[in-house]
């Protein structure tokens, strides 16, 4: 038995849809274990393009188990609405193949309405957050106030629990002269899809330790990036929850001896959605034309994602705090038209050199890039199959990349195309 987990190890968009489609296929279980329909996934497969935002990659296999863990904050609506979706394309989802854990923390609308205000308020300020209403919710959850998937069952401990969030919610509103949310149809609203959301309901970690006893394949699907992490990203320009590998531990029900290989998926440059430092971002034409090839607009927000050069510094600091054993390198082909291509390998601060991205905000966004450059190799890599048919400068990029972050490339993706990838190990096998 191997289980796996996958994680950006940047900002995020790093190409992990490609990724977990491919190890799905081999796996018996996918989870979903942080993040909510913020984070997408877009999966390619017989020609049909799947958009997913909160089910997990496995949904679209047949003869597979996709759980979405307690660490995932759920939109209710949302997920009944992807789910006609993709059963609109021929995907079975039923209760033998999609379960949601119990302990799941429902995101409301006035989540995204509270997360909406204060955008909106924030002026330059502003975290540039998907205003889906993720952050409120966690915010709820460690508040202990949320509602969850199994205060659905009961209308009078509904009614007990939305009296309690409300409480909290309205006098916020109150002071920022918003108007109060009403509980009643709130109410109605949730019990009336009650059932489609409980009937997928179980305890999660009971499952997973099922599946373990009888040695399932599991693959632990991660959202987003390491860098969006709430305690190891570039606070406070994150997410709200925890991104790093360890989460699928407890965002899930498991013990970390559950998780035996972690892969971080990792662009061949940078890219970055929304606010916040991003020390080797280019706004020039060769930003333009990283956003254009690499088609750098987001699944979920179709919002134009900032380009810049491979920042090695990061990806070697995120490899460090996720446990990373391997990368799986995405877009190399992206790079093929540049004359000369460039890798950070050291920061300067005021004078200063420094070999680790600093926690301040107000340094991450002083810092300069000291970079290596690399001569391009003018020539196409997409769809190549074995590393031996990359150009001599291609290889020697990926060498010395590989080289940097002290970790080794699992395999190497040369166009979204799921076969059109190097593989060099795979990590259900090692």
């Amino acid at each position: 038995m191997k289980n796996i987990v996958v994680v950006g190890s940047q900002w995020g968009d790093e190409g992990k849809g490609k990724i977990v489609d491919w190890l799905s296929e081999q796996a018996d279980v996918v989870i979903r274990f942080q993040g909510g329909h913020n984070a997408g996934h877009t999966l390619v497969i017989d020609g049909v393009v799947y958009k997913l935002r909160l089910l997990p990659s496995g949904i679209v296999r047949k003869n597979k188990i996709s759980i979405i863990g307690n660490g995932v904050v759920v939109d209710p609506w949302s997920l009944l609405e992807e789910i006609d979706e993709i059963k609109s394309k021929g995907v079975d989802v039923n209760v033998e193949n999609f379960i949601i854990s119990e302990s799941a923390n429902l995101i409301l609308p006035f989540h995204k309405e509270m997360d909406e205000i204060r955008e909106d308020s924030a002026g330059k300020d502003k975290i540039g957050t998907t205003r889906r209403g993720i952050g409120p919710a966690y915010e709820d959850k460690v508040g202990r106030r949320s509602i969850r998937v199994m205060d659905l069952r009961s209308e009078k401990n509904l009614d007990q629990r939305l009296e309690s969030v409300l409480t909290h919610h309205n006098a916020i509103r109150k002071g920022l002269g918003k108007k109060i949310f009403e509980k009643k149809q709130l109410k109605k609203d949730l019990l009336e899809i009650a059932p489609k959301i409980l009937k997928f309901s179980q305890p999660v970690w009971l499952k997973i330790d099922e599946y373990k006893k009888k040695k399932k394949k599991i693959l632990f699907e991660g959202a987003q990036g390491i860098l969006l992490d709430v305690d190891h990203g570039t606070y406070p320009f994150v997410t709200s929850s925890n991104t790093v590998a360890s989460s699928a531990a407890t965002g899930t029900g498991c013990g970390p001896n559950s998780i035996n290989y972690v892969l971080g998926i990792t662009k061949a440059y940078t890219t970055r959605v929304g606010e916040g430092p991003f020390p080797t971002e280019l706004v020039d034409d060769i930003g333009k034309l990283l956003g254009t090839r690499g088609k750098e607009f987001g699944t979920v927000t179709s919002r134009k994602r900032r380009c810049g050069w491979f920042d090695g510094v990061l990806v070697r600091q995120t490899i460090k705090i996720s446990g990373i054993d391997g990368i799986a390198l995405t877009k190399l082909d992206v790079l093929d038209e540049l004359s000369e291509i460039k890798m950070c390998v050291e920061y300067d601060l005021n004078g200063k050199k420094l070999d680790y991205l600093p926690a301040a905000v107000e340094d991450q966004l002083k810092i300069k890039p000291i970079y290596r450059t690399f001569p391009g190799w003018k020539t196409s890599t997409s769809g190549i199959k074995n590393i031996d048919e990359l150009p001599a400068n291609a290889k020697n990029y990926i060498y010395a990349l590989e080289d940097f972050i002290g970790t080794n490339i699992s395999s190497i993706s040369t166009s979204p195309e799921r076969e059109d990838t190097i593989l060099i190990e795979n990590p259900f096998d090692i």
